[in-house]
């Protein structure tokens, strides 16, 4: 079965008018969360991203929270080696509950998506300021126009949807309402 296709069936590929994380528009989300509600499923896409970064020889995965967290874990059950995950505290990605990076480890990131890869950024400071070796960074949808990392980056589907400045946004100017779906925008 096909990435996209796993996409559609699971509800993760929205239509509407939605704020980014990094503050653009887009009338296109991906809601990977809604992928792993179906265990076949997200079992199916950790074992094909398992498969692209096997061949760089991890010893840890880490995703971040909240899109890395079930990847990670599944990621790593396919490559039988540990996983933890980063999560923000006081606005600043971090390692909580007793997780930890060994010297010399070699660290893969995993993120559901990767748009312009600010939260997986933030991951990369904390594996080099453990003294991990990030070995690699792996994503189930790129987003992103480019490689924005200086390490070797595998995704599972590119998509290519389109992404507006609020002030260039034509969904904006039809007075479409703006929906804030992802992990950084849930209230409290």
């Amino acid at each position: 079965m096909e990435i996209k296709e796993i996409l559609e069936k699971t509800g993760a590929l929205l239509t509407g008018h939605f704020l980014l994380s990094s503050g653009n528009h887009s009338e296109k989300y991906v809601q990977c969360a809604r992928l792993f509600e179906f265990p076949e499923y997200g079992d199916m896409v950790a074992k094909m991203l398992a498969e692209k970064i096997k061949k760089y020889k991890p010893d840890l995965i880490i995703g971040p929270a909240m899109g890395g967290i079930h990847l990670a874990y599944s990621v790593s059950k396919y490559l039988n080696i540990r996983n933890i995950f980063a999560e923000r505290e006081n606005g600043l990605m971090t390692l909580r509950r007793g997780f930890k990076i060994n010297k010399g480890e070699r660290v893969a990131i995993v993120e559901d998506v990767i748009t312009t890869g600010k939260s997986v950024k933030e991951v990369i400071d904390i594996v080099n300021e453990s003294g991990g070796n990030l070995c690699c960074i792996g994503s189930i949808i790129n987003r992103s126009n480019s490689n924005p990392f200086d390490v070797p980056y595998e995704y599972l589907i590119k998509l290519e949807l389109p992404i507006y400045s609020p002030d260039e946004c034509p969904l904006c100017k039809k007075n479409i309402p703006l929906e804030k779906p992802g992990s950084r925008f849930i209230k409290k």
